[in-house]
C-alpha cells in the first residue's frame, strides 16, 4: 500500500498548495491512502468546516487535528458528522468526535490514531502511550488492519521518538507534527515501522514556523508584544512522508521524506 502523510497544513498558503499539487501527487505517484495534519490550516488556528470539506475534496482520506483541534467552533459538530475528521486520542474524554479509526481505504482496512504528547505543551493530557496501546490491541497489524498509521503531535522529539519504538513492529508508520520544521531522520525501525520524527508543515517557509515573520522577531528581540501572529503567504512548501507498505503484514518496506514546491530542496518517492 502506498501512503502519503503530509505534515501541518499551515494557513491560507498550505491550503492553497494542497489543494493544487495533492491530485497530481495522488496520480504521479499512484497513492492508495493520503492522511493530511489540518489543525493549522485556519489562519494557524485548527479547521473550520469549509476548509475540511476542501481538503478532502482535494484527495484526503483522512484529516488528523492536534492541540488546536477545537479552536474553530464549528468542528465541535463536524467531527461528529464526518468521521474522516480525527482529533487527538488522549485529549479531554469529554471531547466530541474520536481519536482513531479503522478506514476502509483502496480495499484496505487502516487504522489511522492521533494523540498529543505532554512534555512542553501547554497543558497536560493523558498519557499519549496508554492510549495508544489500548487501540492497537484491538486492531492488529496484519491481522484487523493492513496498515496503521499513527499522528505523535507534540513538542518533544524525544516524545516522538519514544512512541516510534513503543509502537514499532505494531504499526506501519509513527510520524510526527506540530513542530512544523521536517527533520532528516525518516527511516525504517528493527521492527518494520516506519518513522520521522517530524513530517514539517505545508505552509510558507520564508517564515517563523508558518507566520509572518515581524512579530515573532520583535517578541523574541524586545520581549514586547504589538500585533497578533499572522500566517505567512508565500509559496508554500508539501511537507510529509511516503510510505510504502507489505499488504500481508503492514509493515514498511520503503519510506521517503516529502518535500515539494516553495523554498525547500525537493524530495519524494523515486518509483
Amino acid at each position: 500500500m502506498r501512503i502519503l502523510f503530509l505534515g501541518d497544513i499551515m494557513g491560507r498558503a498550505g491550503r492553497t498548495a494542497v489543494a493544487a499539487r495533492l491530485p497530481d501527487l495522488r496520480r504521479d505517484w499512484r497513492l492508495d491512502a493520503v492522511i493530511v495534519n489540518g489543525e493549522n490550516a485556519s489562519s494557524g488556528r485548527g479547521l473550520n468546516e469549509g476548509q475540511a470539506r476542501a481538503l478532502l475534496e482535494a484527495g484526503a482520506d483522512v484529516i488528523t487535528l492536534g492541540d488546536h483541534a477545537f479552536d474553530q467552533k464549528d468542528m465541535m459538530q463536524m467531527v461528529e458528522r464526518e468521521p474522516r475528521i480525527l482529533r487527538p486520542l488522549n485529549y479531554a474524554k469529554t471531547a466530541p468526535g474520536k481519536g482513531a479509526r479503522i478506514y476502509e481505504i483502496a480495499g484496505r482496512k487502516v487504522l489511522v490514531a492521533q494523540v498529543l504528547g505532554q512534555v512542553f505543551m501547554s497543558r497536560t493530557y493523558d498519557d499519549p502511550f496508554s492510549a495508544v496501546d489500548a487501540v492497537l490491541g484491538q486492531a492488529p497489524l496484519g491481522g484487523a488492519v493492513q496498515a496503521a498509521l499513527v499522528d505523535m503531535h507534540c513538542e518533544a522529539t524525544s516524545e516522538k521518538m519514544a512512541m516510534g519504538h513503543f509502537c514499532d513492529g505494531r504499526v506501519s508508520v509513527v510520524v510526527g507534527t506540530h513542530t512544523h520544521v521536517p527533520t532528516s531522520d525518516a527511516m525504517i525501525l528493527p521492527g518494520g515501522t516506519a518513522y520521522q520524527t517530524d513530517a514539517g508543515m505545508c505552509g510558507d517557509y520564508n517564515s517563523v514556523i508558518g507566520m509572518e515573520k515581524t512579530e515573532p522577531m520583535r517578541r523574541f528581540v524586545t520581549g514586547m508584544t504589538r500585533a497578533r501572529f499572522e500566517p505567512a503567504g508565500g509559496e508554500a512548501t508539501l511537507c510529509g512522508l511516503f510510505v510504502e507498505t507489505d499488504d500481508a503484514t503492514g509493515r514498511a518496506v520503503t519510506v521517503a521524506p516529502v518535500r515539494q514546491g516553495g523554498r525547500l530542496a525537493p524530495q519524494g518517492p523515486e518509483g
